[in-house]
């Protein structure tokens, strides 16, 4: 008896395996939803396809813009996978009833803070919000020790930043959730107060840096990157971590999630675990500078590691809450 239930278990676990094999997947394909650029996920989707033999067709978008399209088009979305930059609209998506489960073998390759709580959603790559520096006019030691000290009047006319942005506003979420809104909204008008020059994105924030226009600005680590590959260690801007598990270094996720009216689970469940592979977390961390979220894959030399990053206590399964940070932001005059 012993001897037939092996073999069972054998011969399910073969077929289960031969399921999606490149040669019996051709004529199966995905549409991808993806929040994050055609530059980076391209290639990603492009090797899936030659490993699998599944074809991807993929819209790309605004990562907010994106969820509440497949919101909207309900039953009706031709969405298999939903990939975002950020856990806010993966738990906006995940709290509406739009992402099915994912296996225990998937969710278990990331920590328990980088996915959802229901399993519904996992973190593929870790971005980290930091201060970035220009080094000819500050040292690290005129830095302050928290983001909360960036309203003192020495700050005025020196920061950069960019409310529209997505990985802004959920950094402001998640002072919502430590600080509660009334101090949130202390400390954006403290900003605003300090007459910051406001930017359109990340980029936008560390040319400006560079260049002098500002001394500081509020971005994810990894564009800092870019621009020292690009124009090598001279570029006079540099990456601050605040000293203790301040908000000002949230460990965000861009992360992924199969969408509950997916014709084709089995293929999109390989497409999340293809994203978890070594491979493709190799790509984040030498490619875009992100931080991989599996164990045994090593961050980029040039990046502190994630377990030495003093993080907040922020559960990011919460970073859904994005219509009450919006109002907080009008109400301040930020938007």
């Amino acid at each position: 008896m012993k001897r037939s239930v092996t073999l069972a278990s054998i011969l399910i676990a073969v077929l289960v395996a031969g399921i999606l094999a490149p040669a019996s997947a051709q004529g199966v394909s995905l549409t991808v939803y993806s929040g994050r650029t055609r530059e980076l996920v391209a290639p990603i989707l492009e090797q899936f396809t030659k490993a699998t033999g599944i074809a991807v067709r993929a819209r790309y978008g605004e990562t907010a813009e994106l969820a509440a399209t497949i919101m909207e088009e309900g039953a009706n979305s031709p969405a298999d996978v939903y990939v975002a930059q950020d856990a806010g609209a993966l738990g906006a998506l995940a709290f509406g009833g739009h992402l099915r489960r994912l296996p225990d073998a998937i969710l278990q390759r990331v920590e328990p803070r980088f996915r959802s709580g229901d399993g519904l959603w996992v973190g593929i790559s870790g971005r980290a919000r930091v201060v970035v520096y220009n080094t000819r006019n500050l040292t690290t030691r005129d830095l302050p020790a928290s983001i909360a000290d960036f309203t003192t009047p020495r700050w005025r006319g020196r920061i950069g930043w960019a409310p529209t942005n997505g990985s802004f506003q959920a950094q402001v979420t998640a002072m919502r959730l430590l600080w509660g809104n009334e101090r949130t909204r202390r400390w954006l008008l403290g900003i605003k107060a300090n007459a910051p020059r406001v930017y359109r994105n990340n980029t936008a924030i560390v040319a400006a840096v560079g260049a002098g226009e500002i001394d500081v600005g509020f971005v994810n680590h990894y564009y800092l990157f870019q621009f020292l590959r690009e124009r090598g260690t001279s570029f006079p801007a540099r990456n601050y971590f605040f000293p203790g598990p301040d908000v000002g270094n949230l460990i965000n996720v861009a992360g992924a999630g199969v969408v509950t009216t997916s014709r084709n689970i089995a293929a999109a469940t390989r497409l999340v675990e293809f994203l978890l592979s070594a491979d493709a977390q190799r790509y984040f961390a030498n490619e875009t500078f992100e931080y991989p979220l599996v164990v045994g894959v090593a961050a980029h030399p040039l990046l502190p590691p994630l377990g030495q990053i003093r993080t907040p206590a922020v559960d990011l399964n919460h970073l859904q809450a994005l219509e009450e940070t919006l109002r907080v932001l009008r109400e301040a005059g930020i938007l």
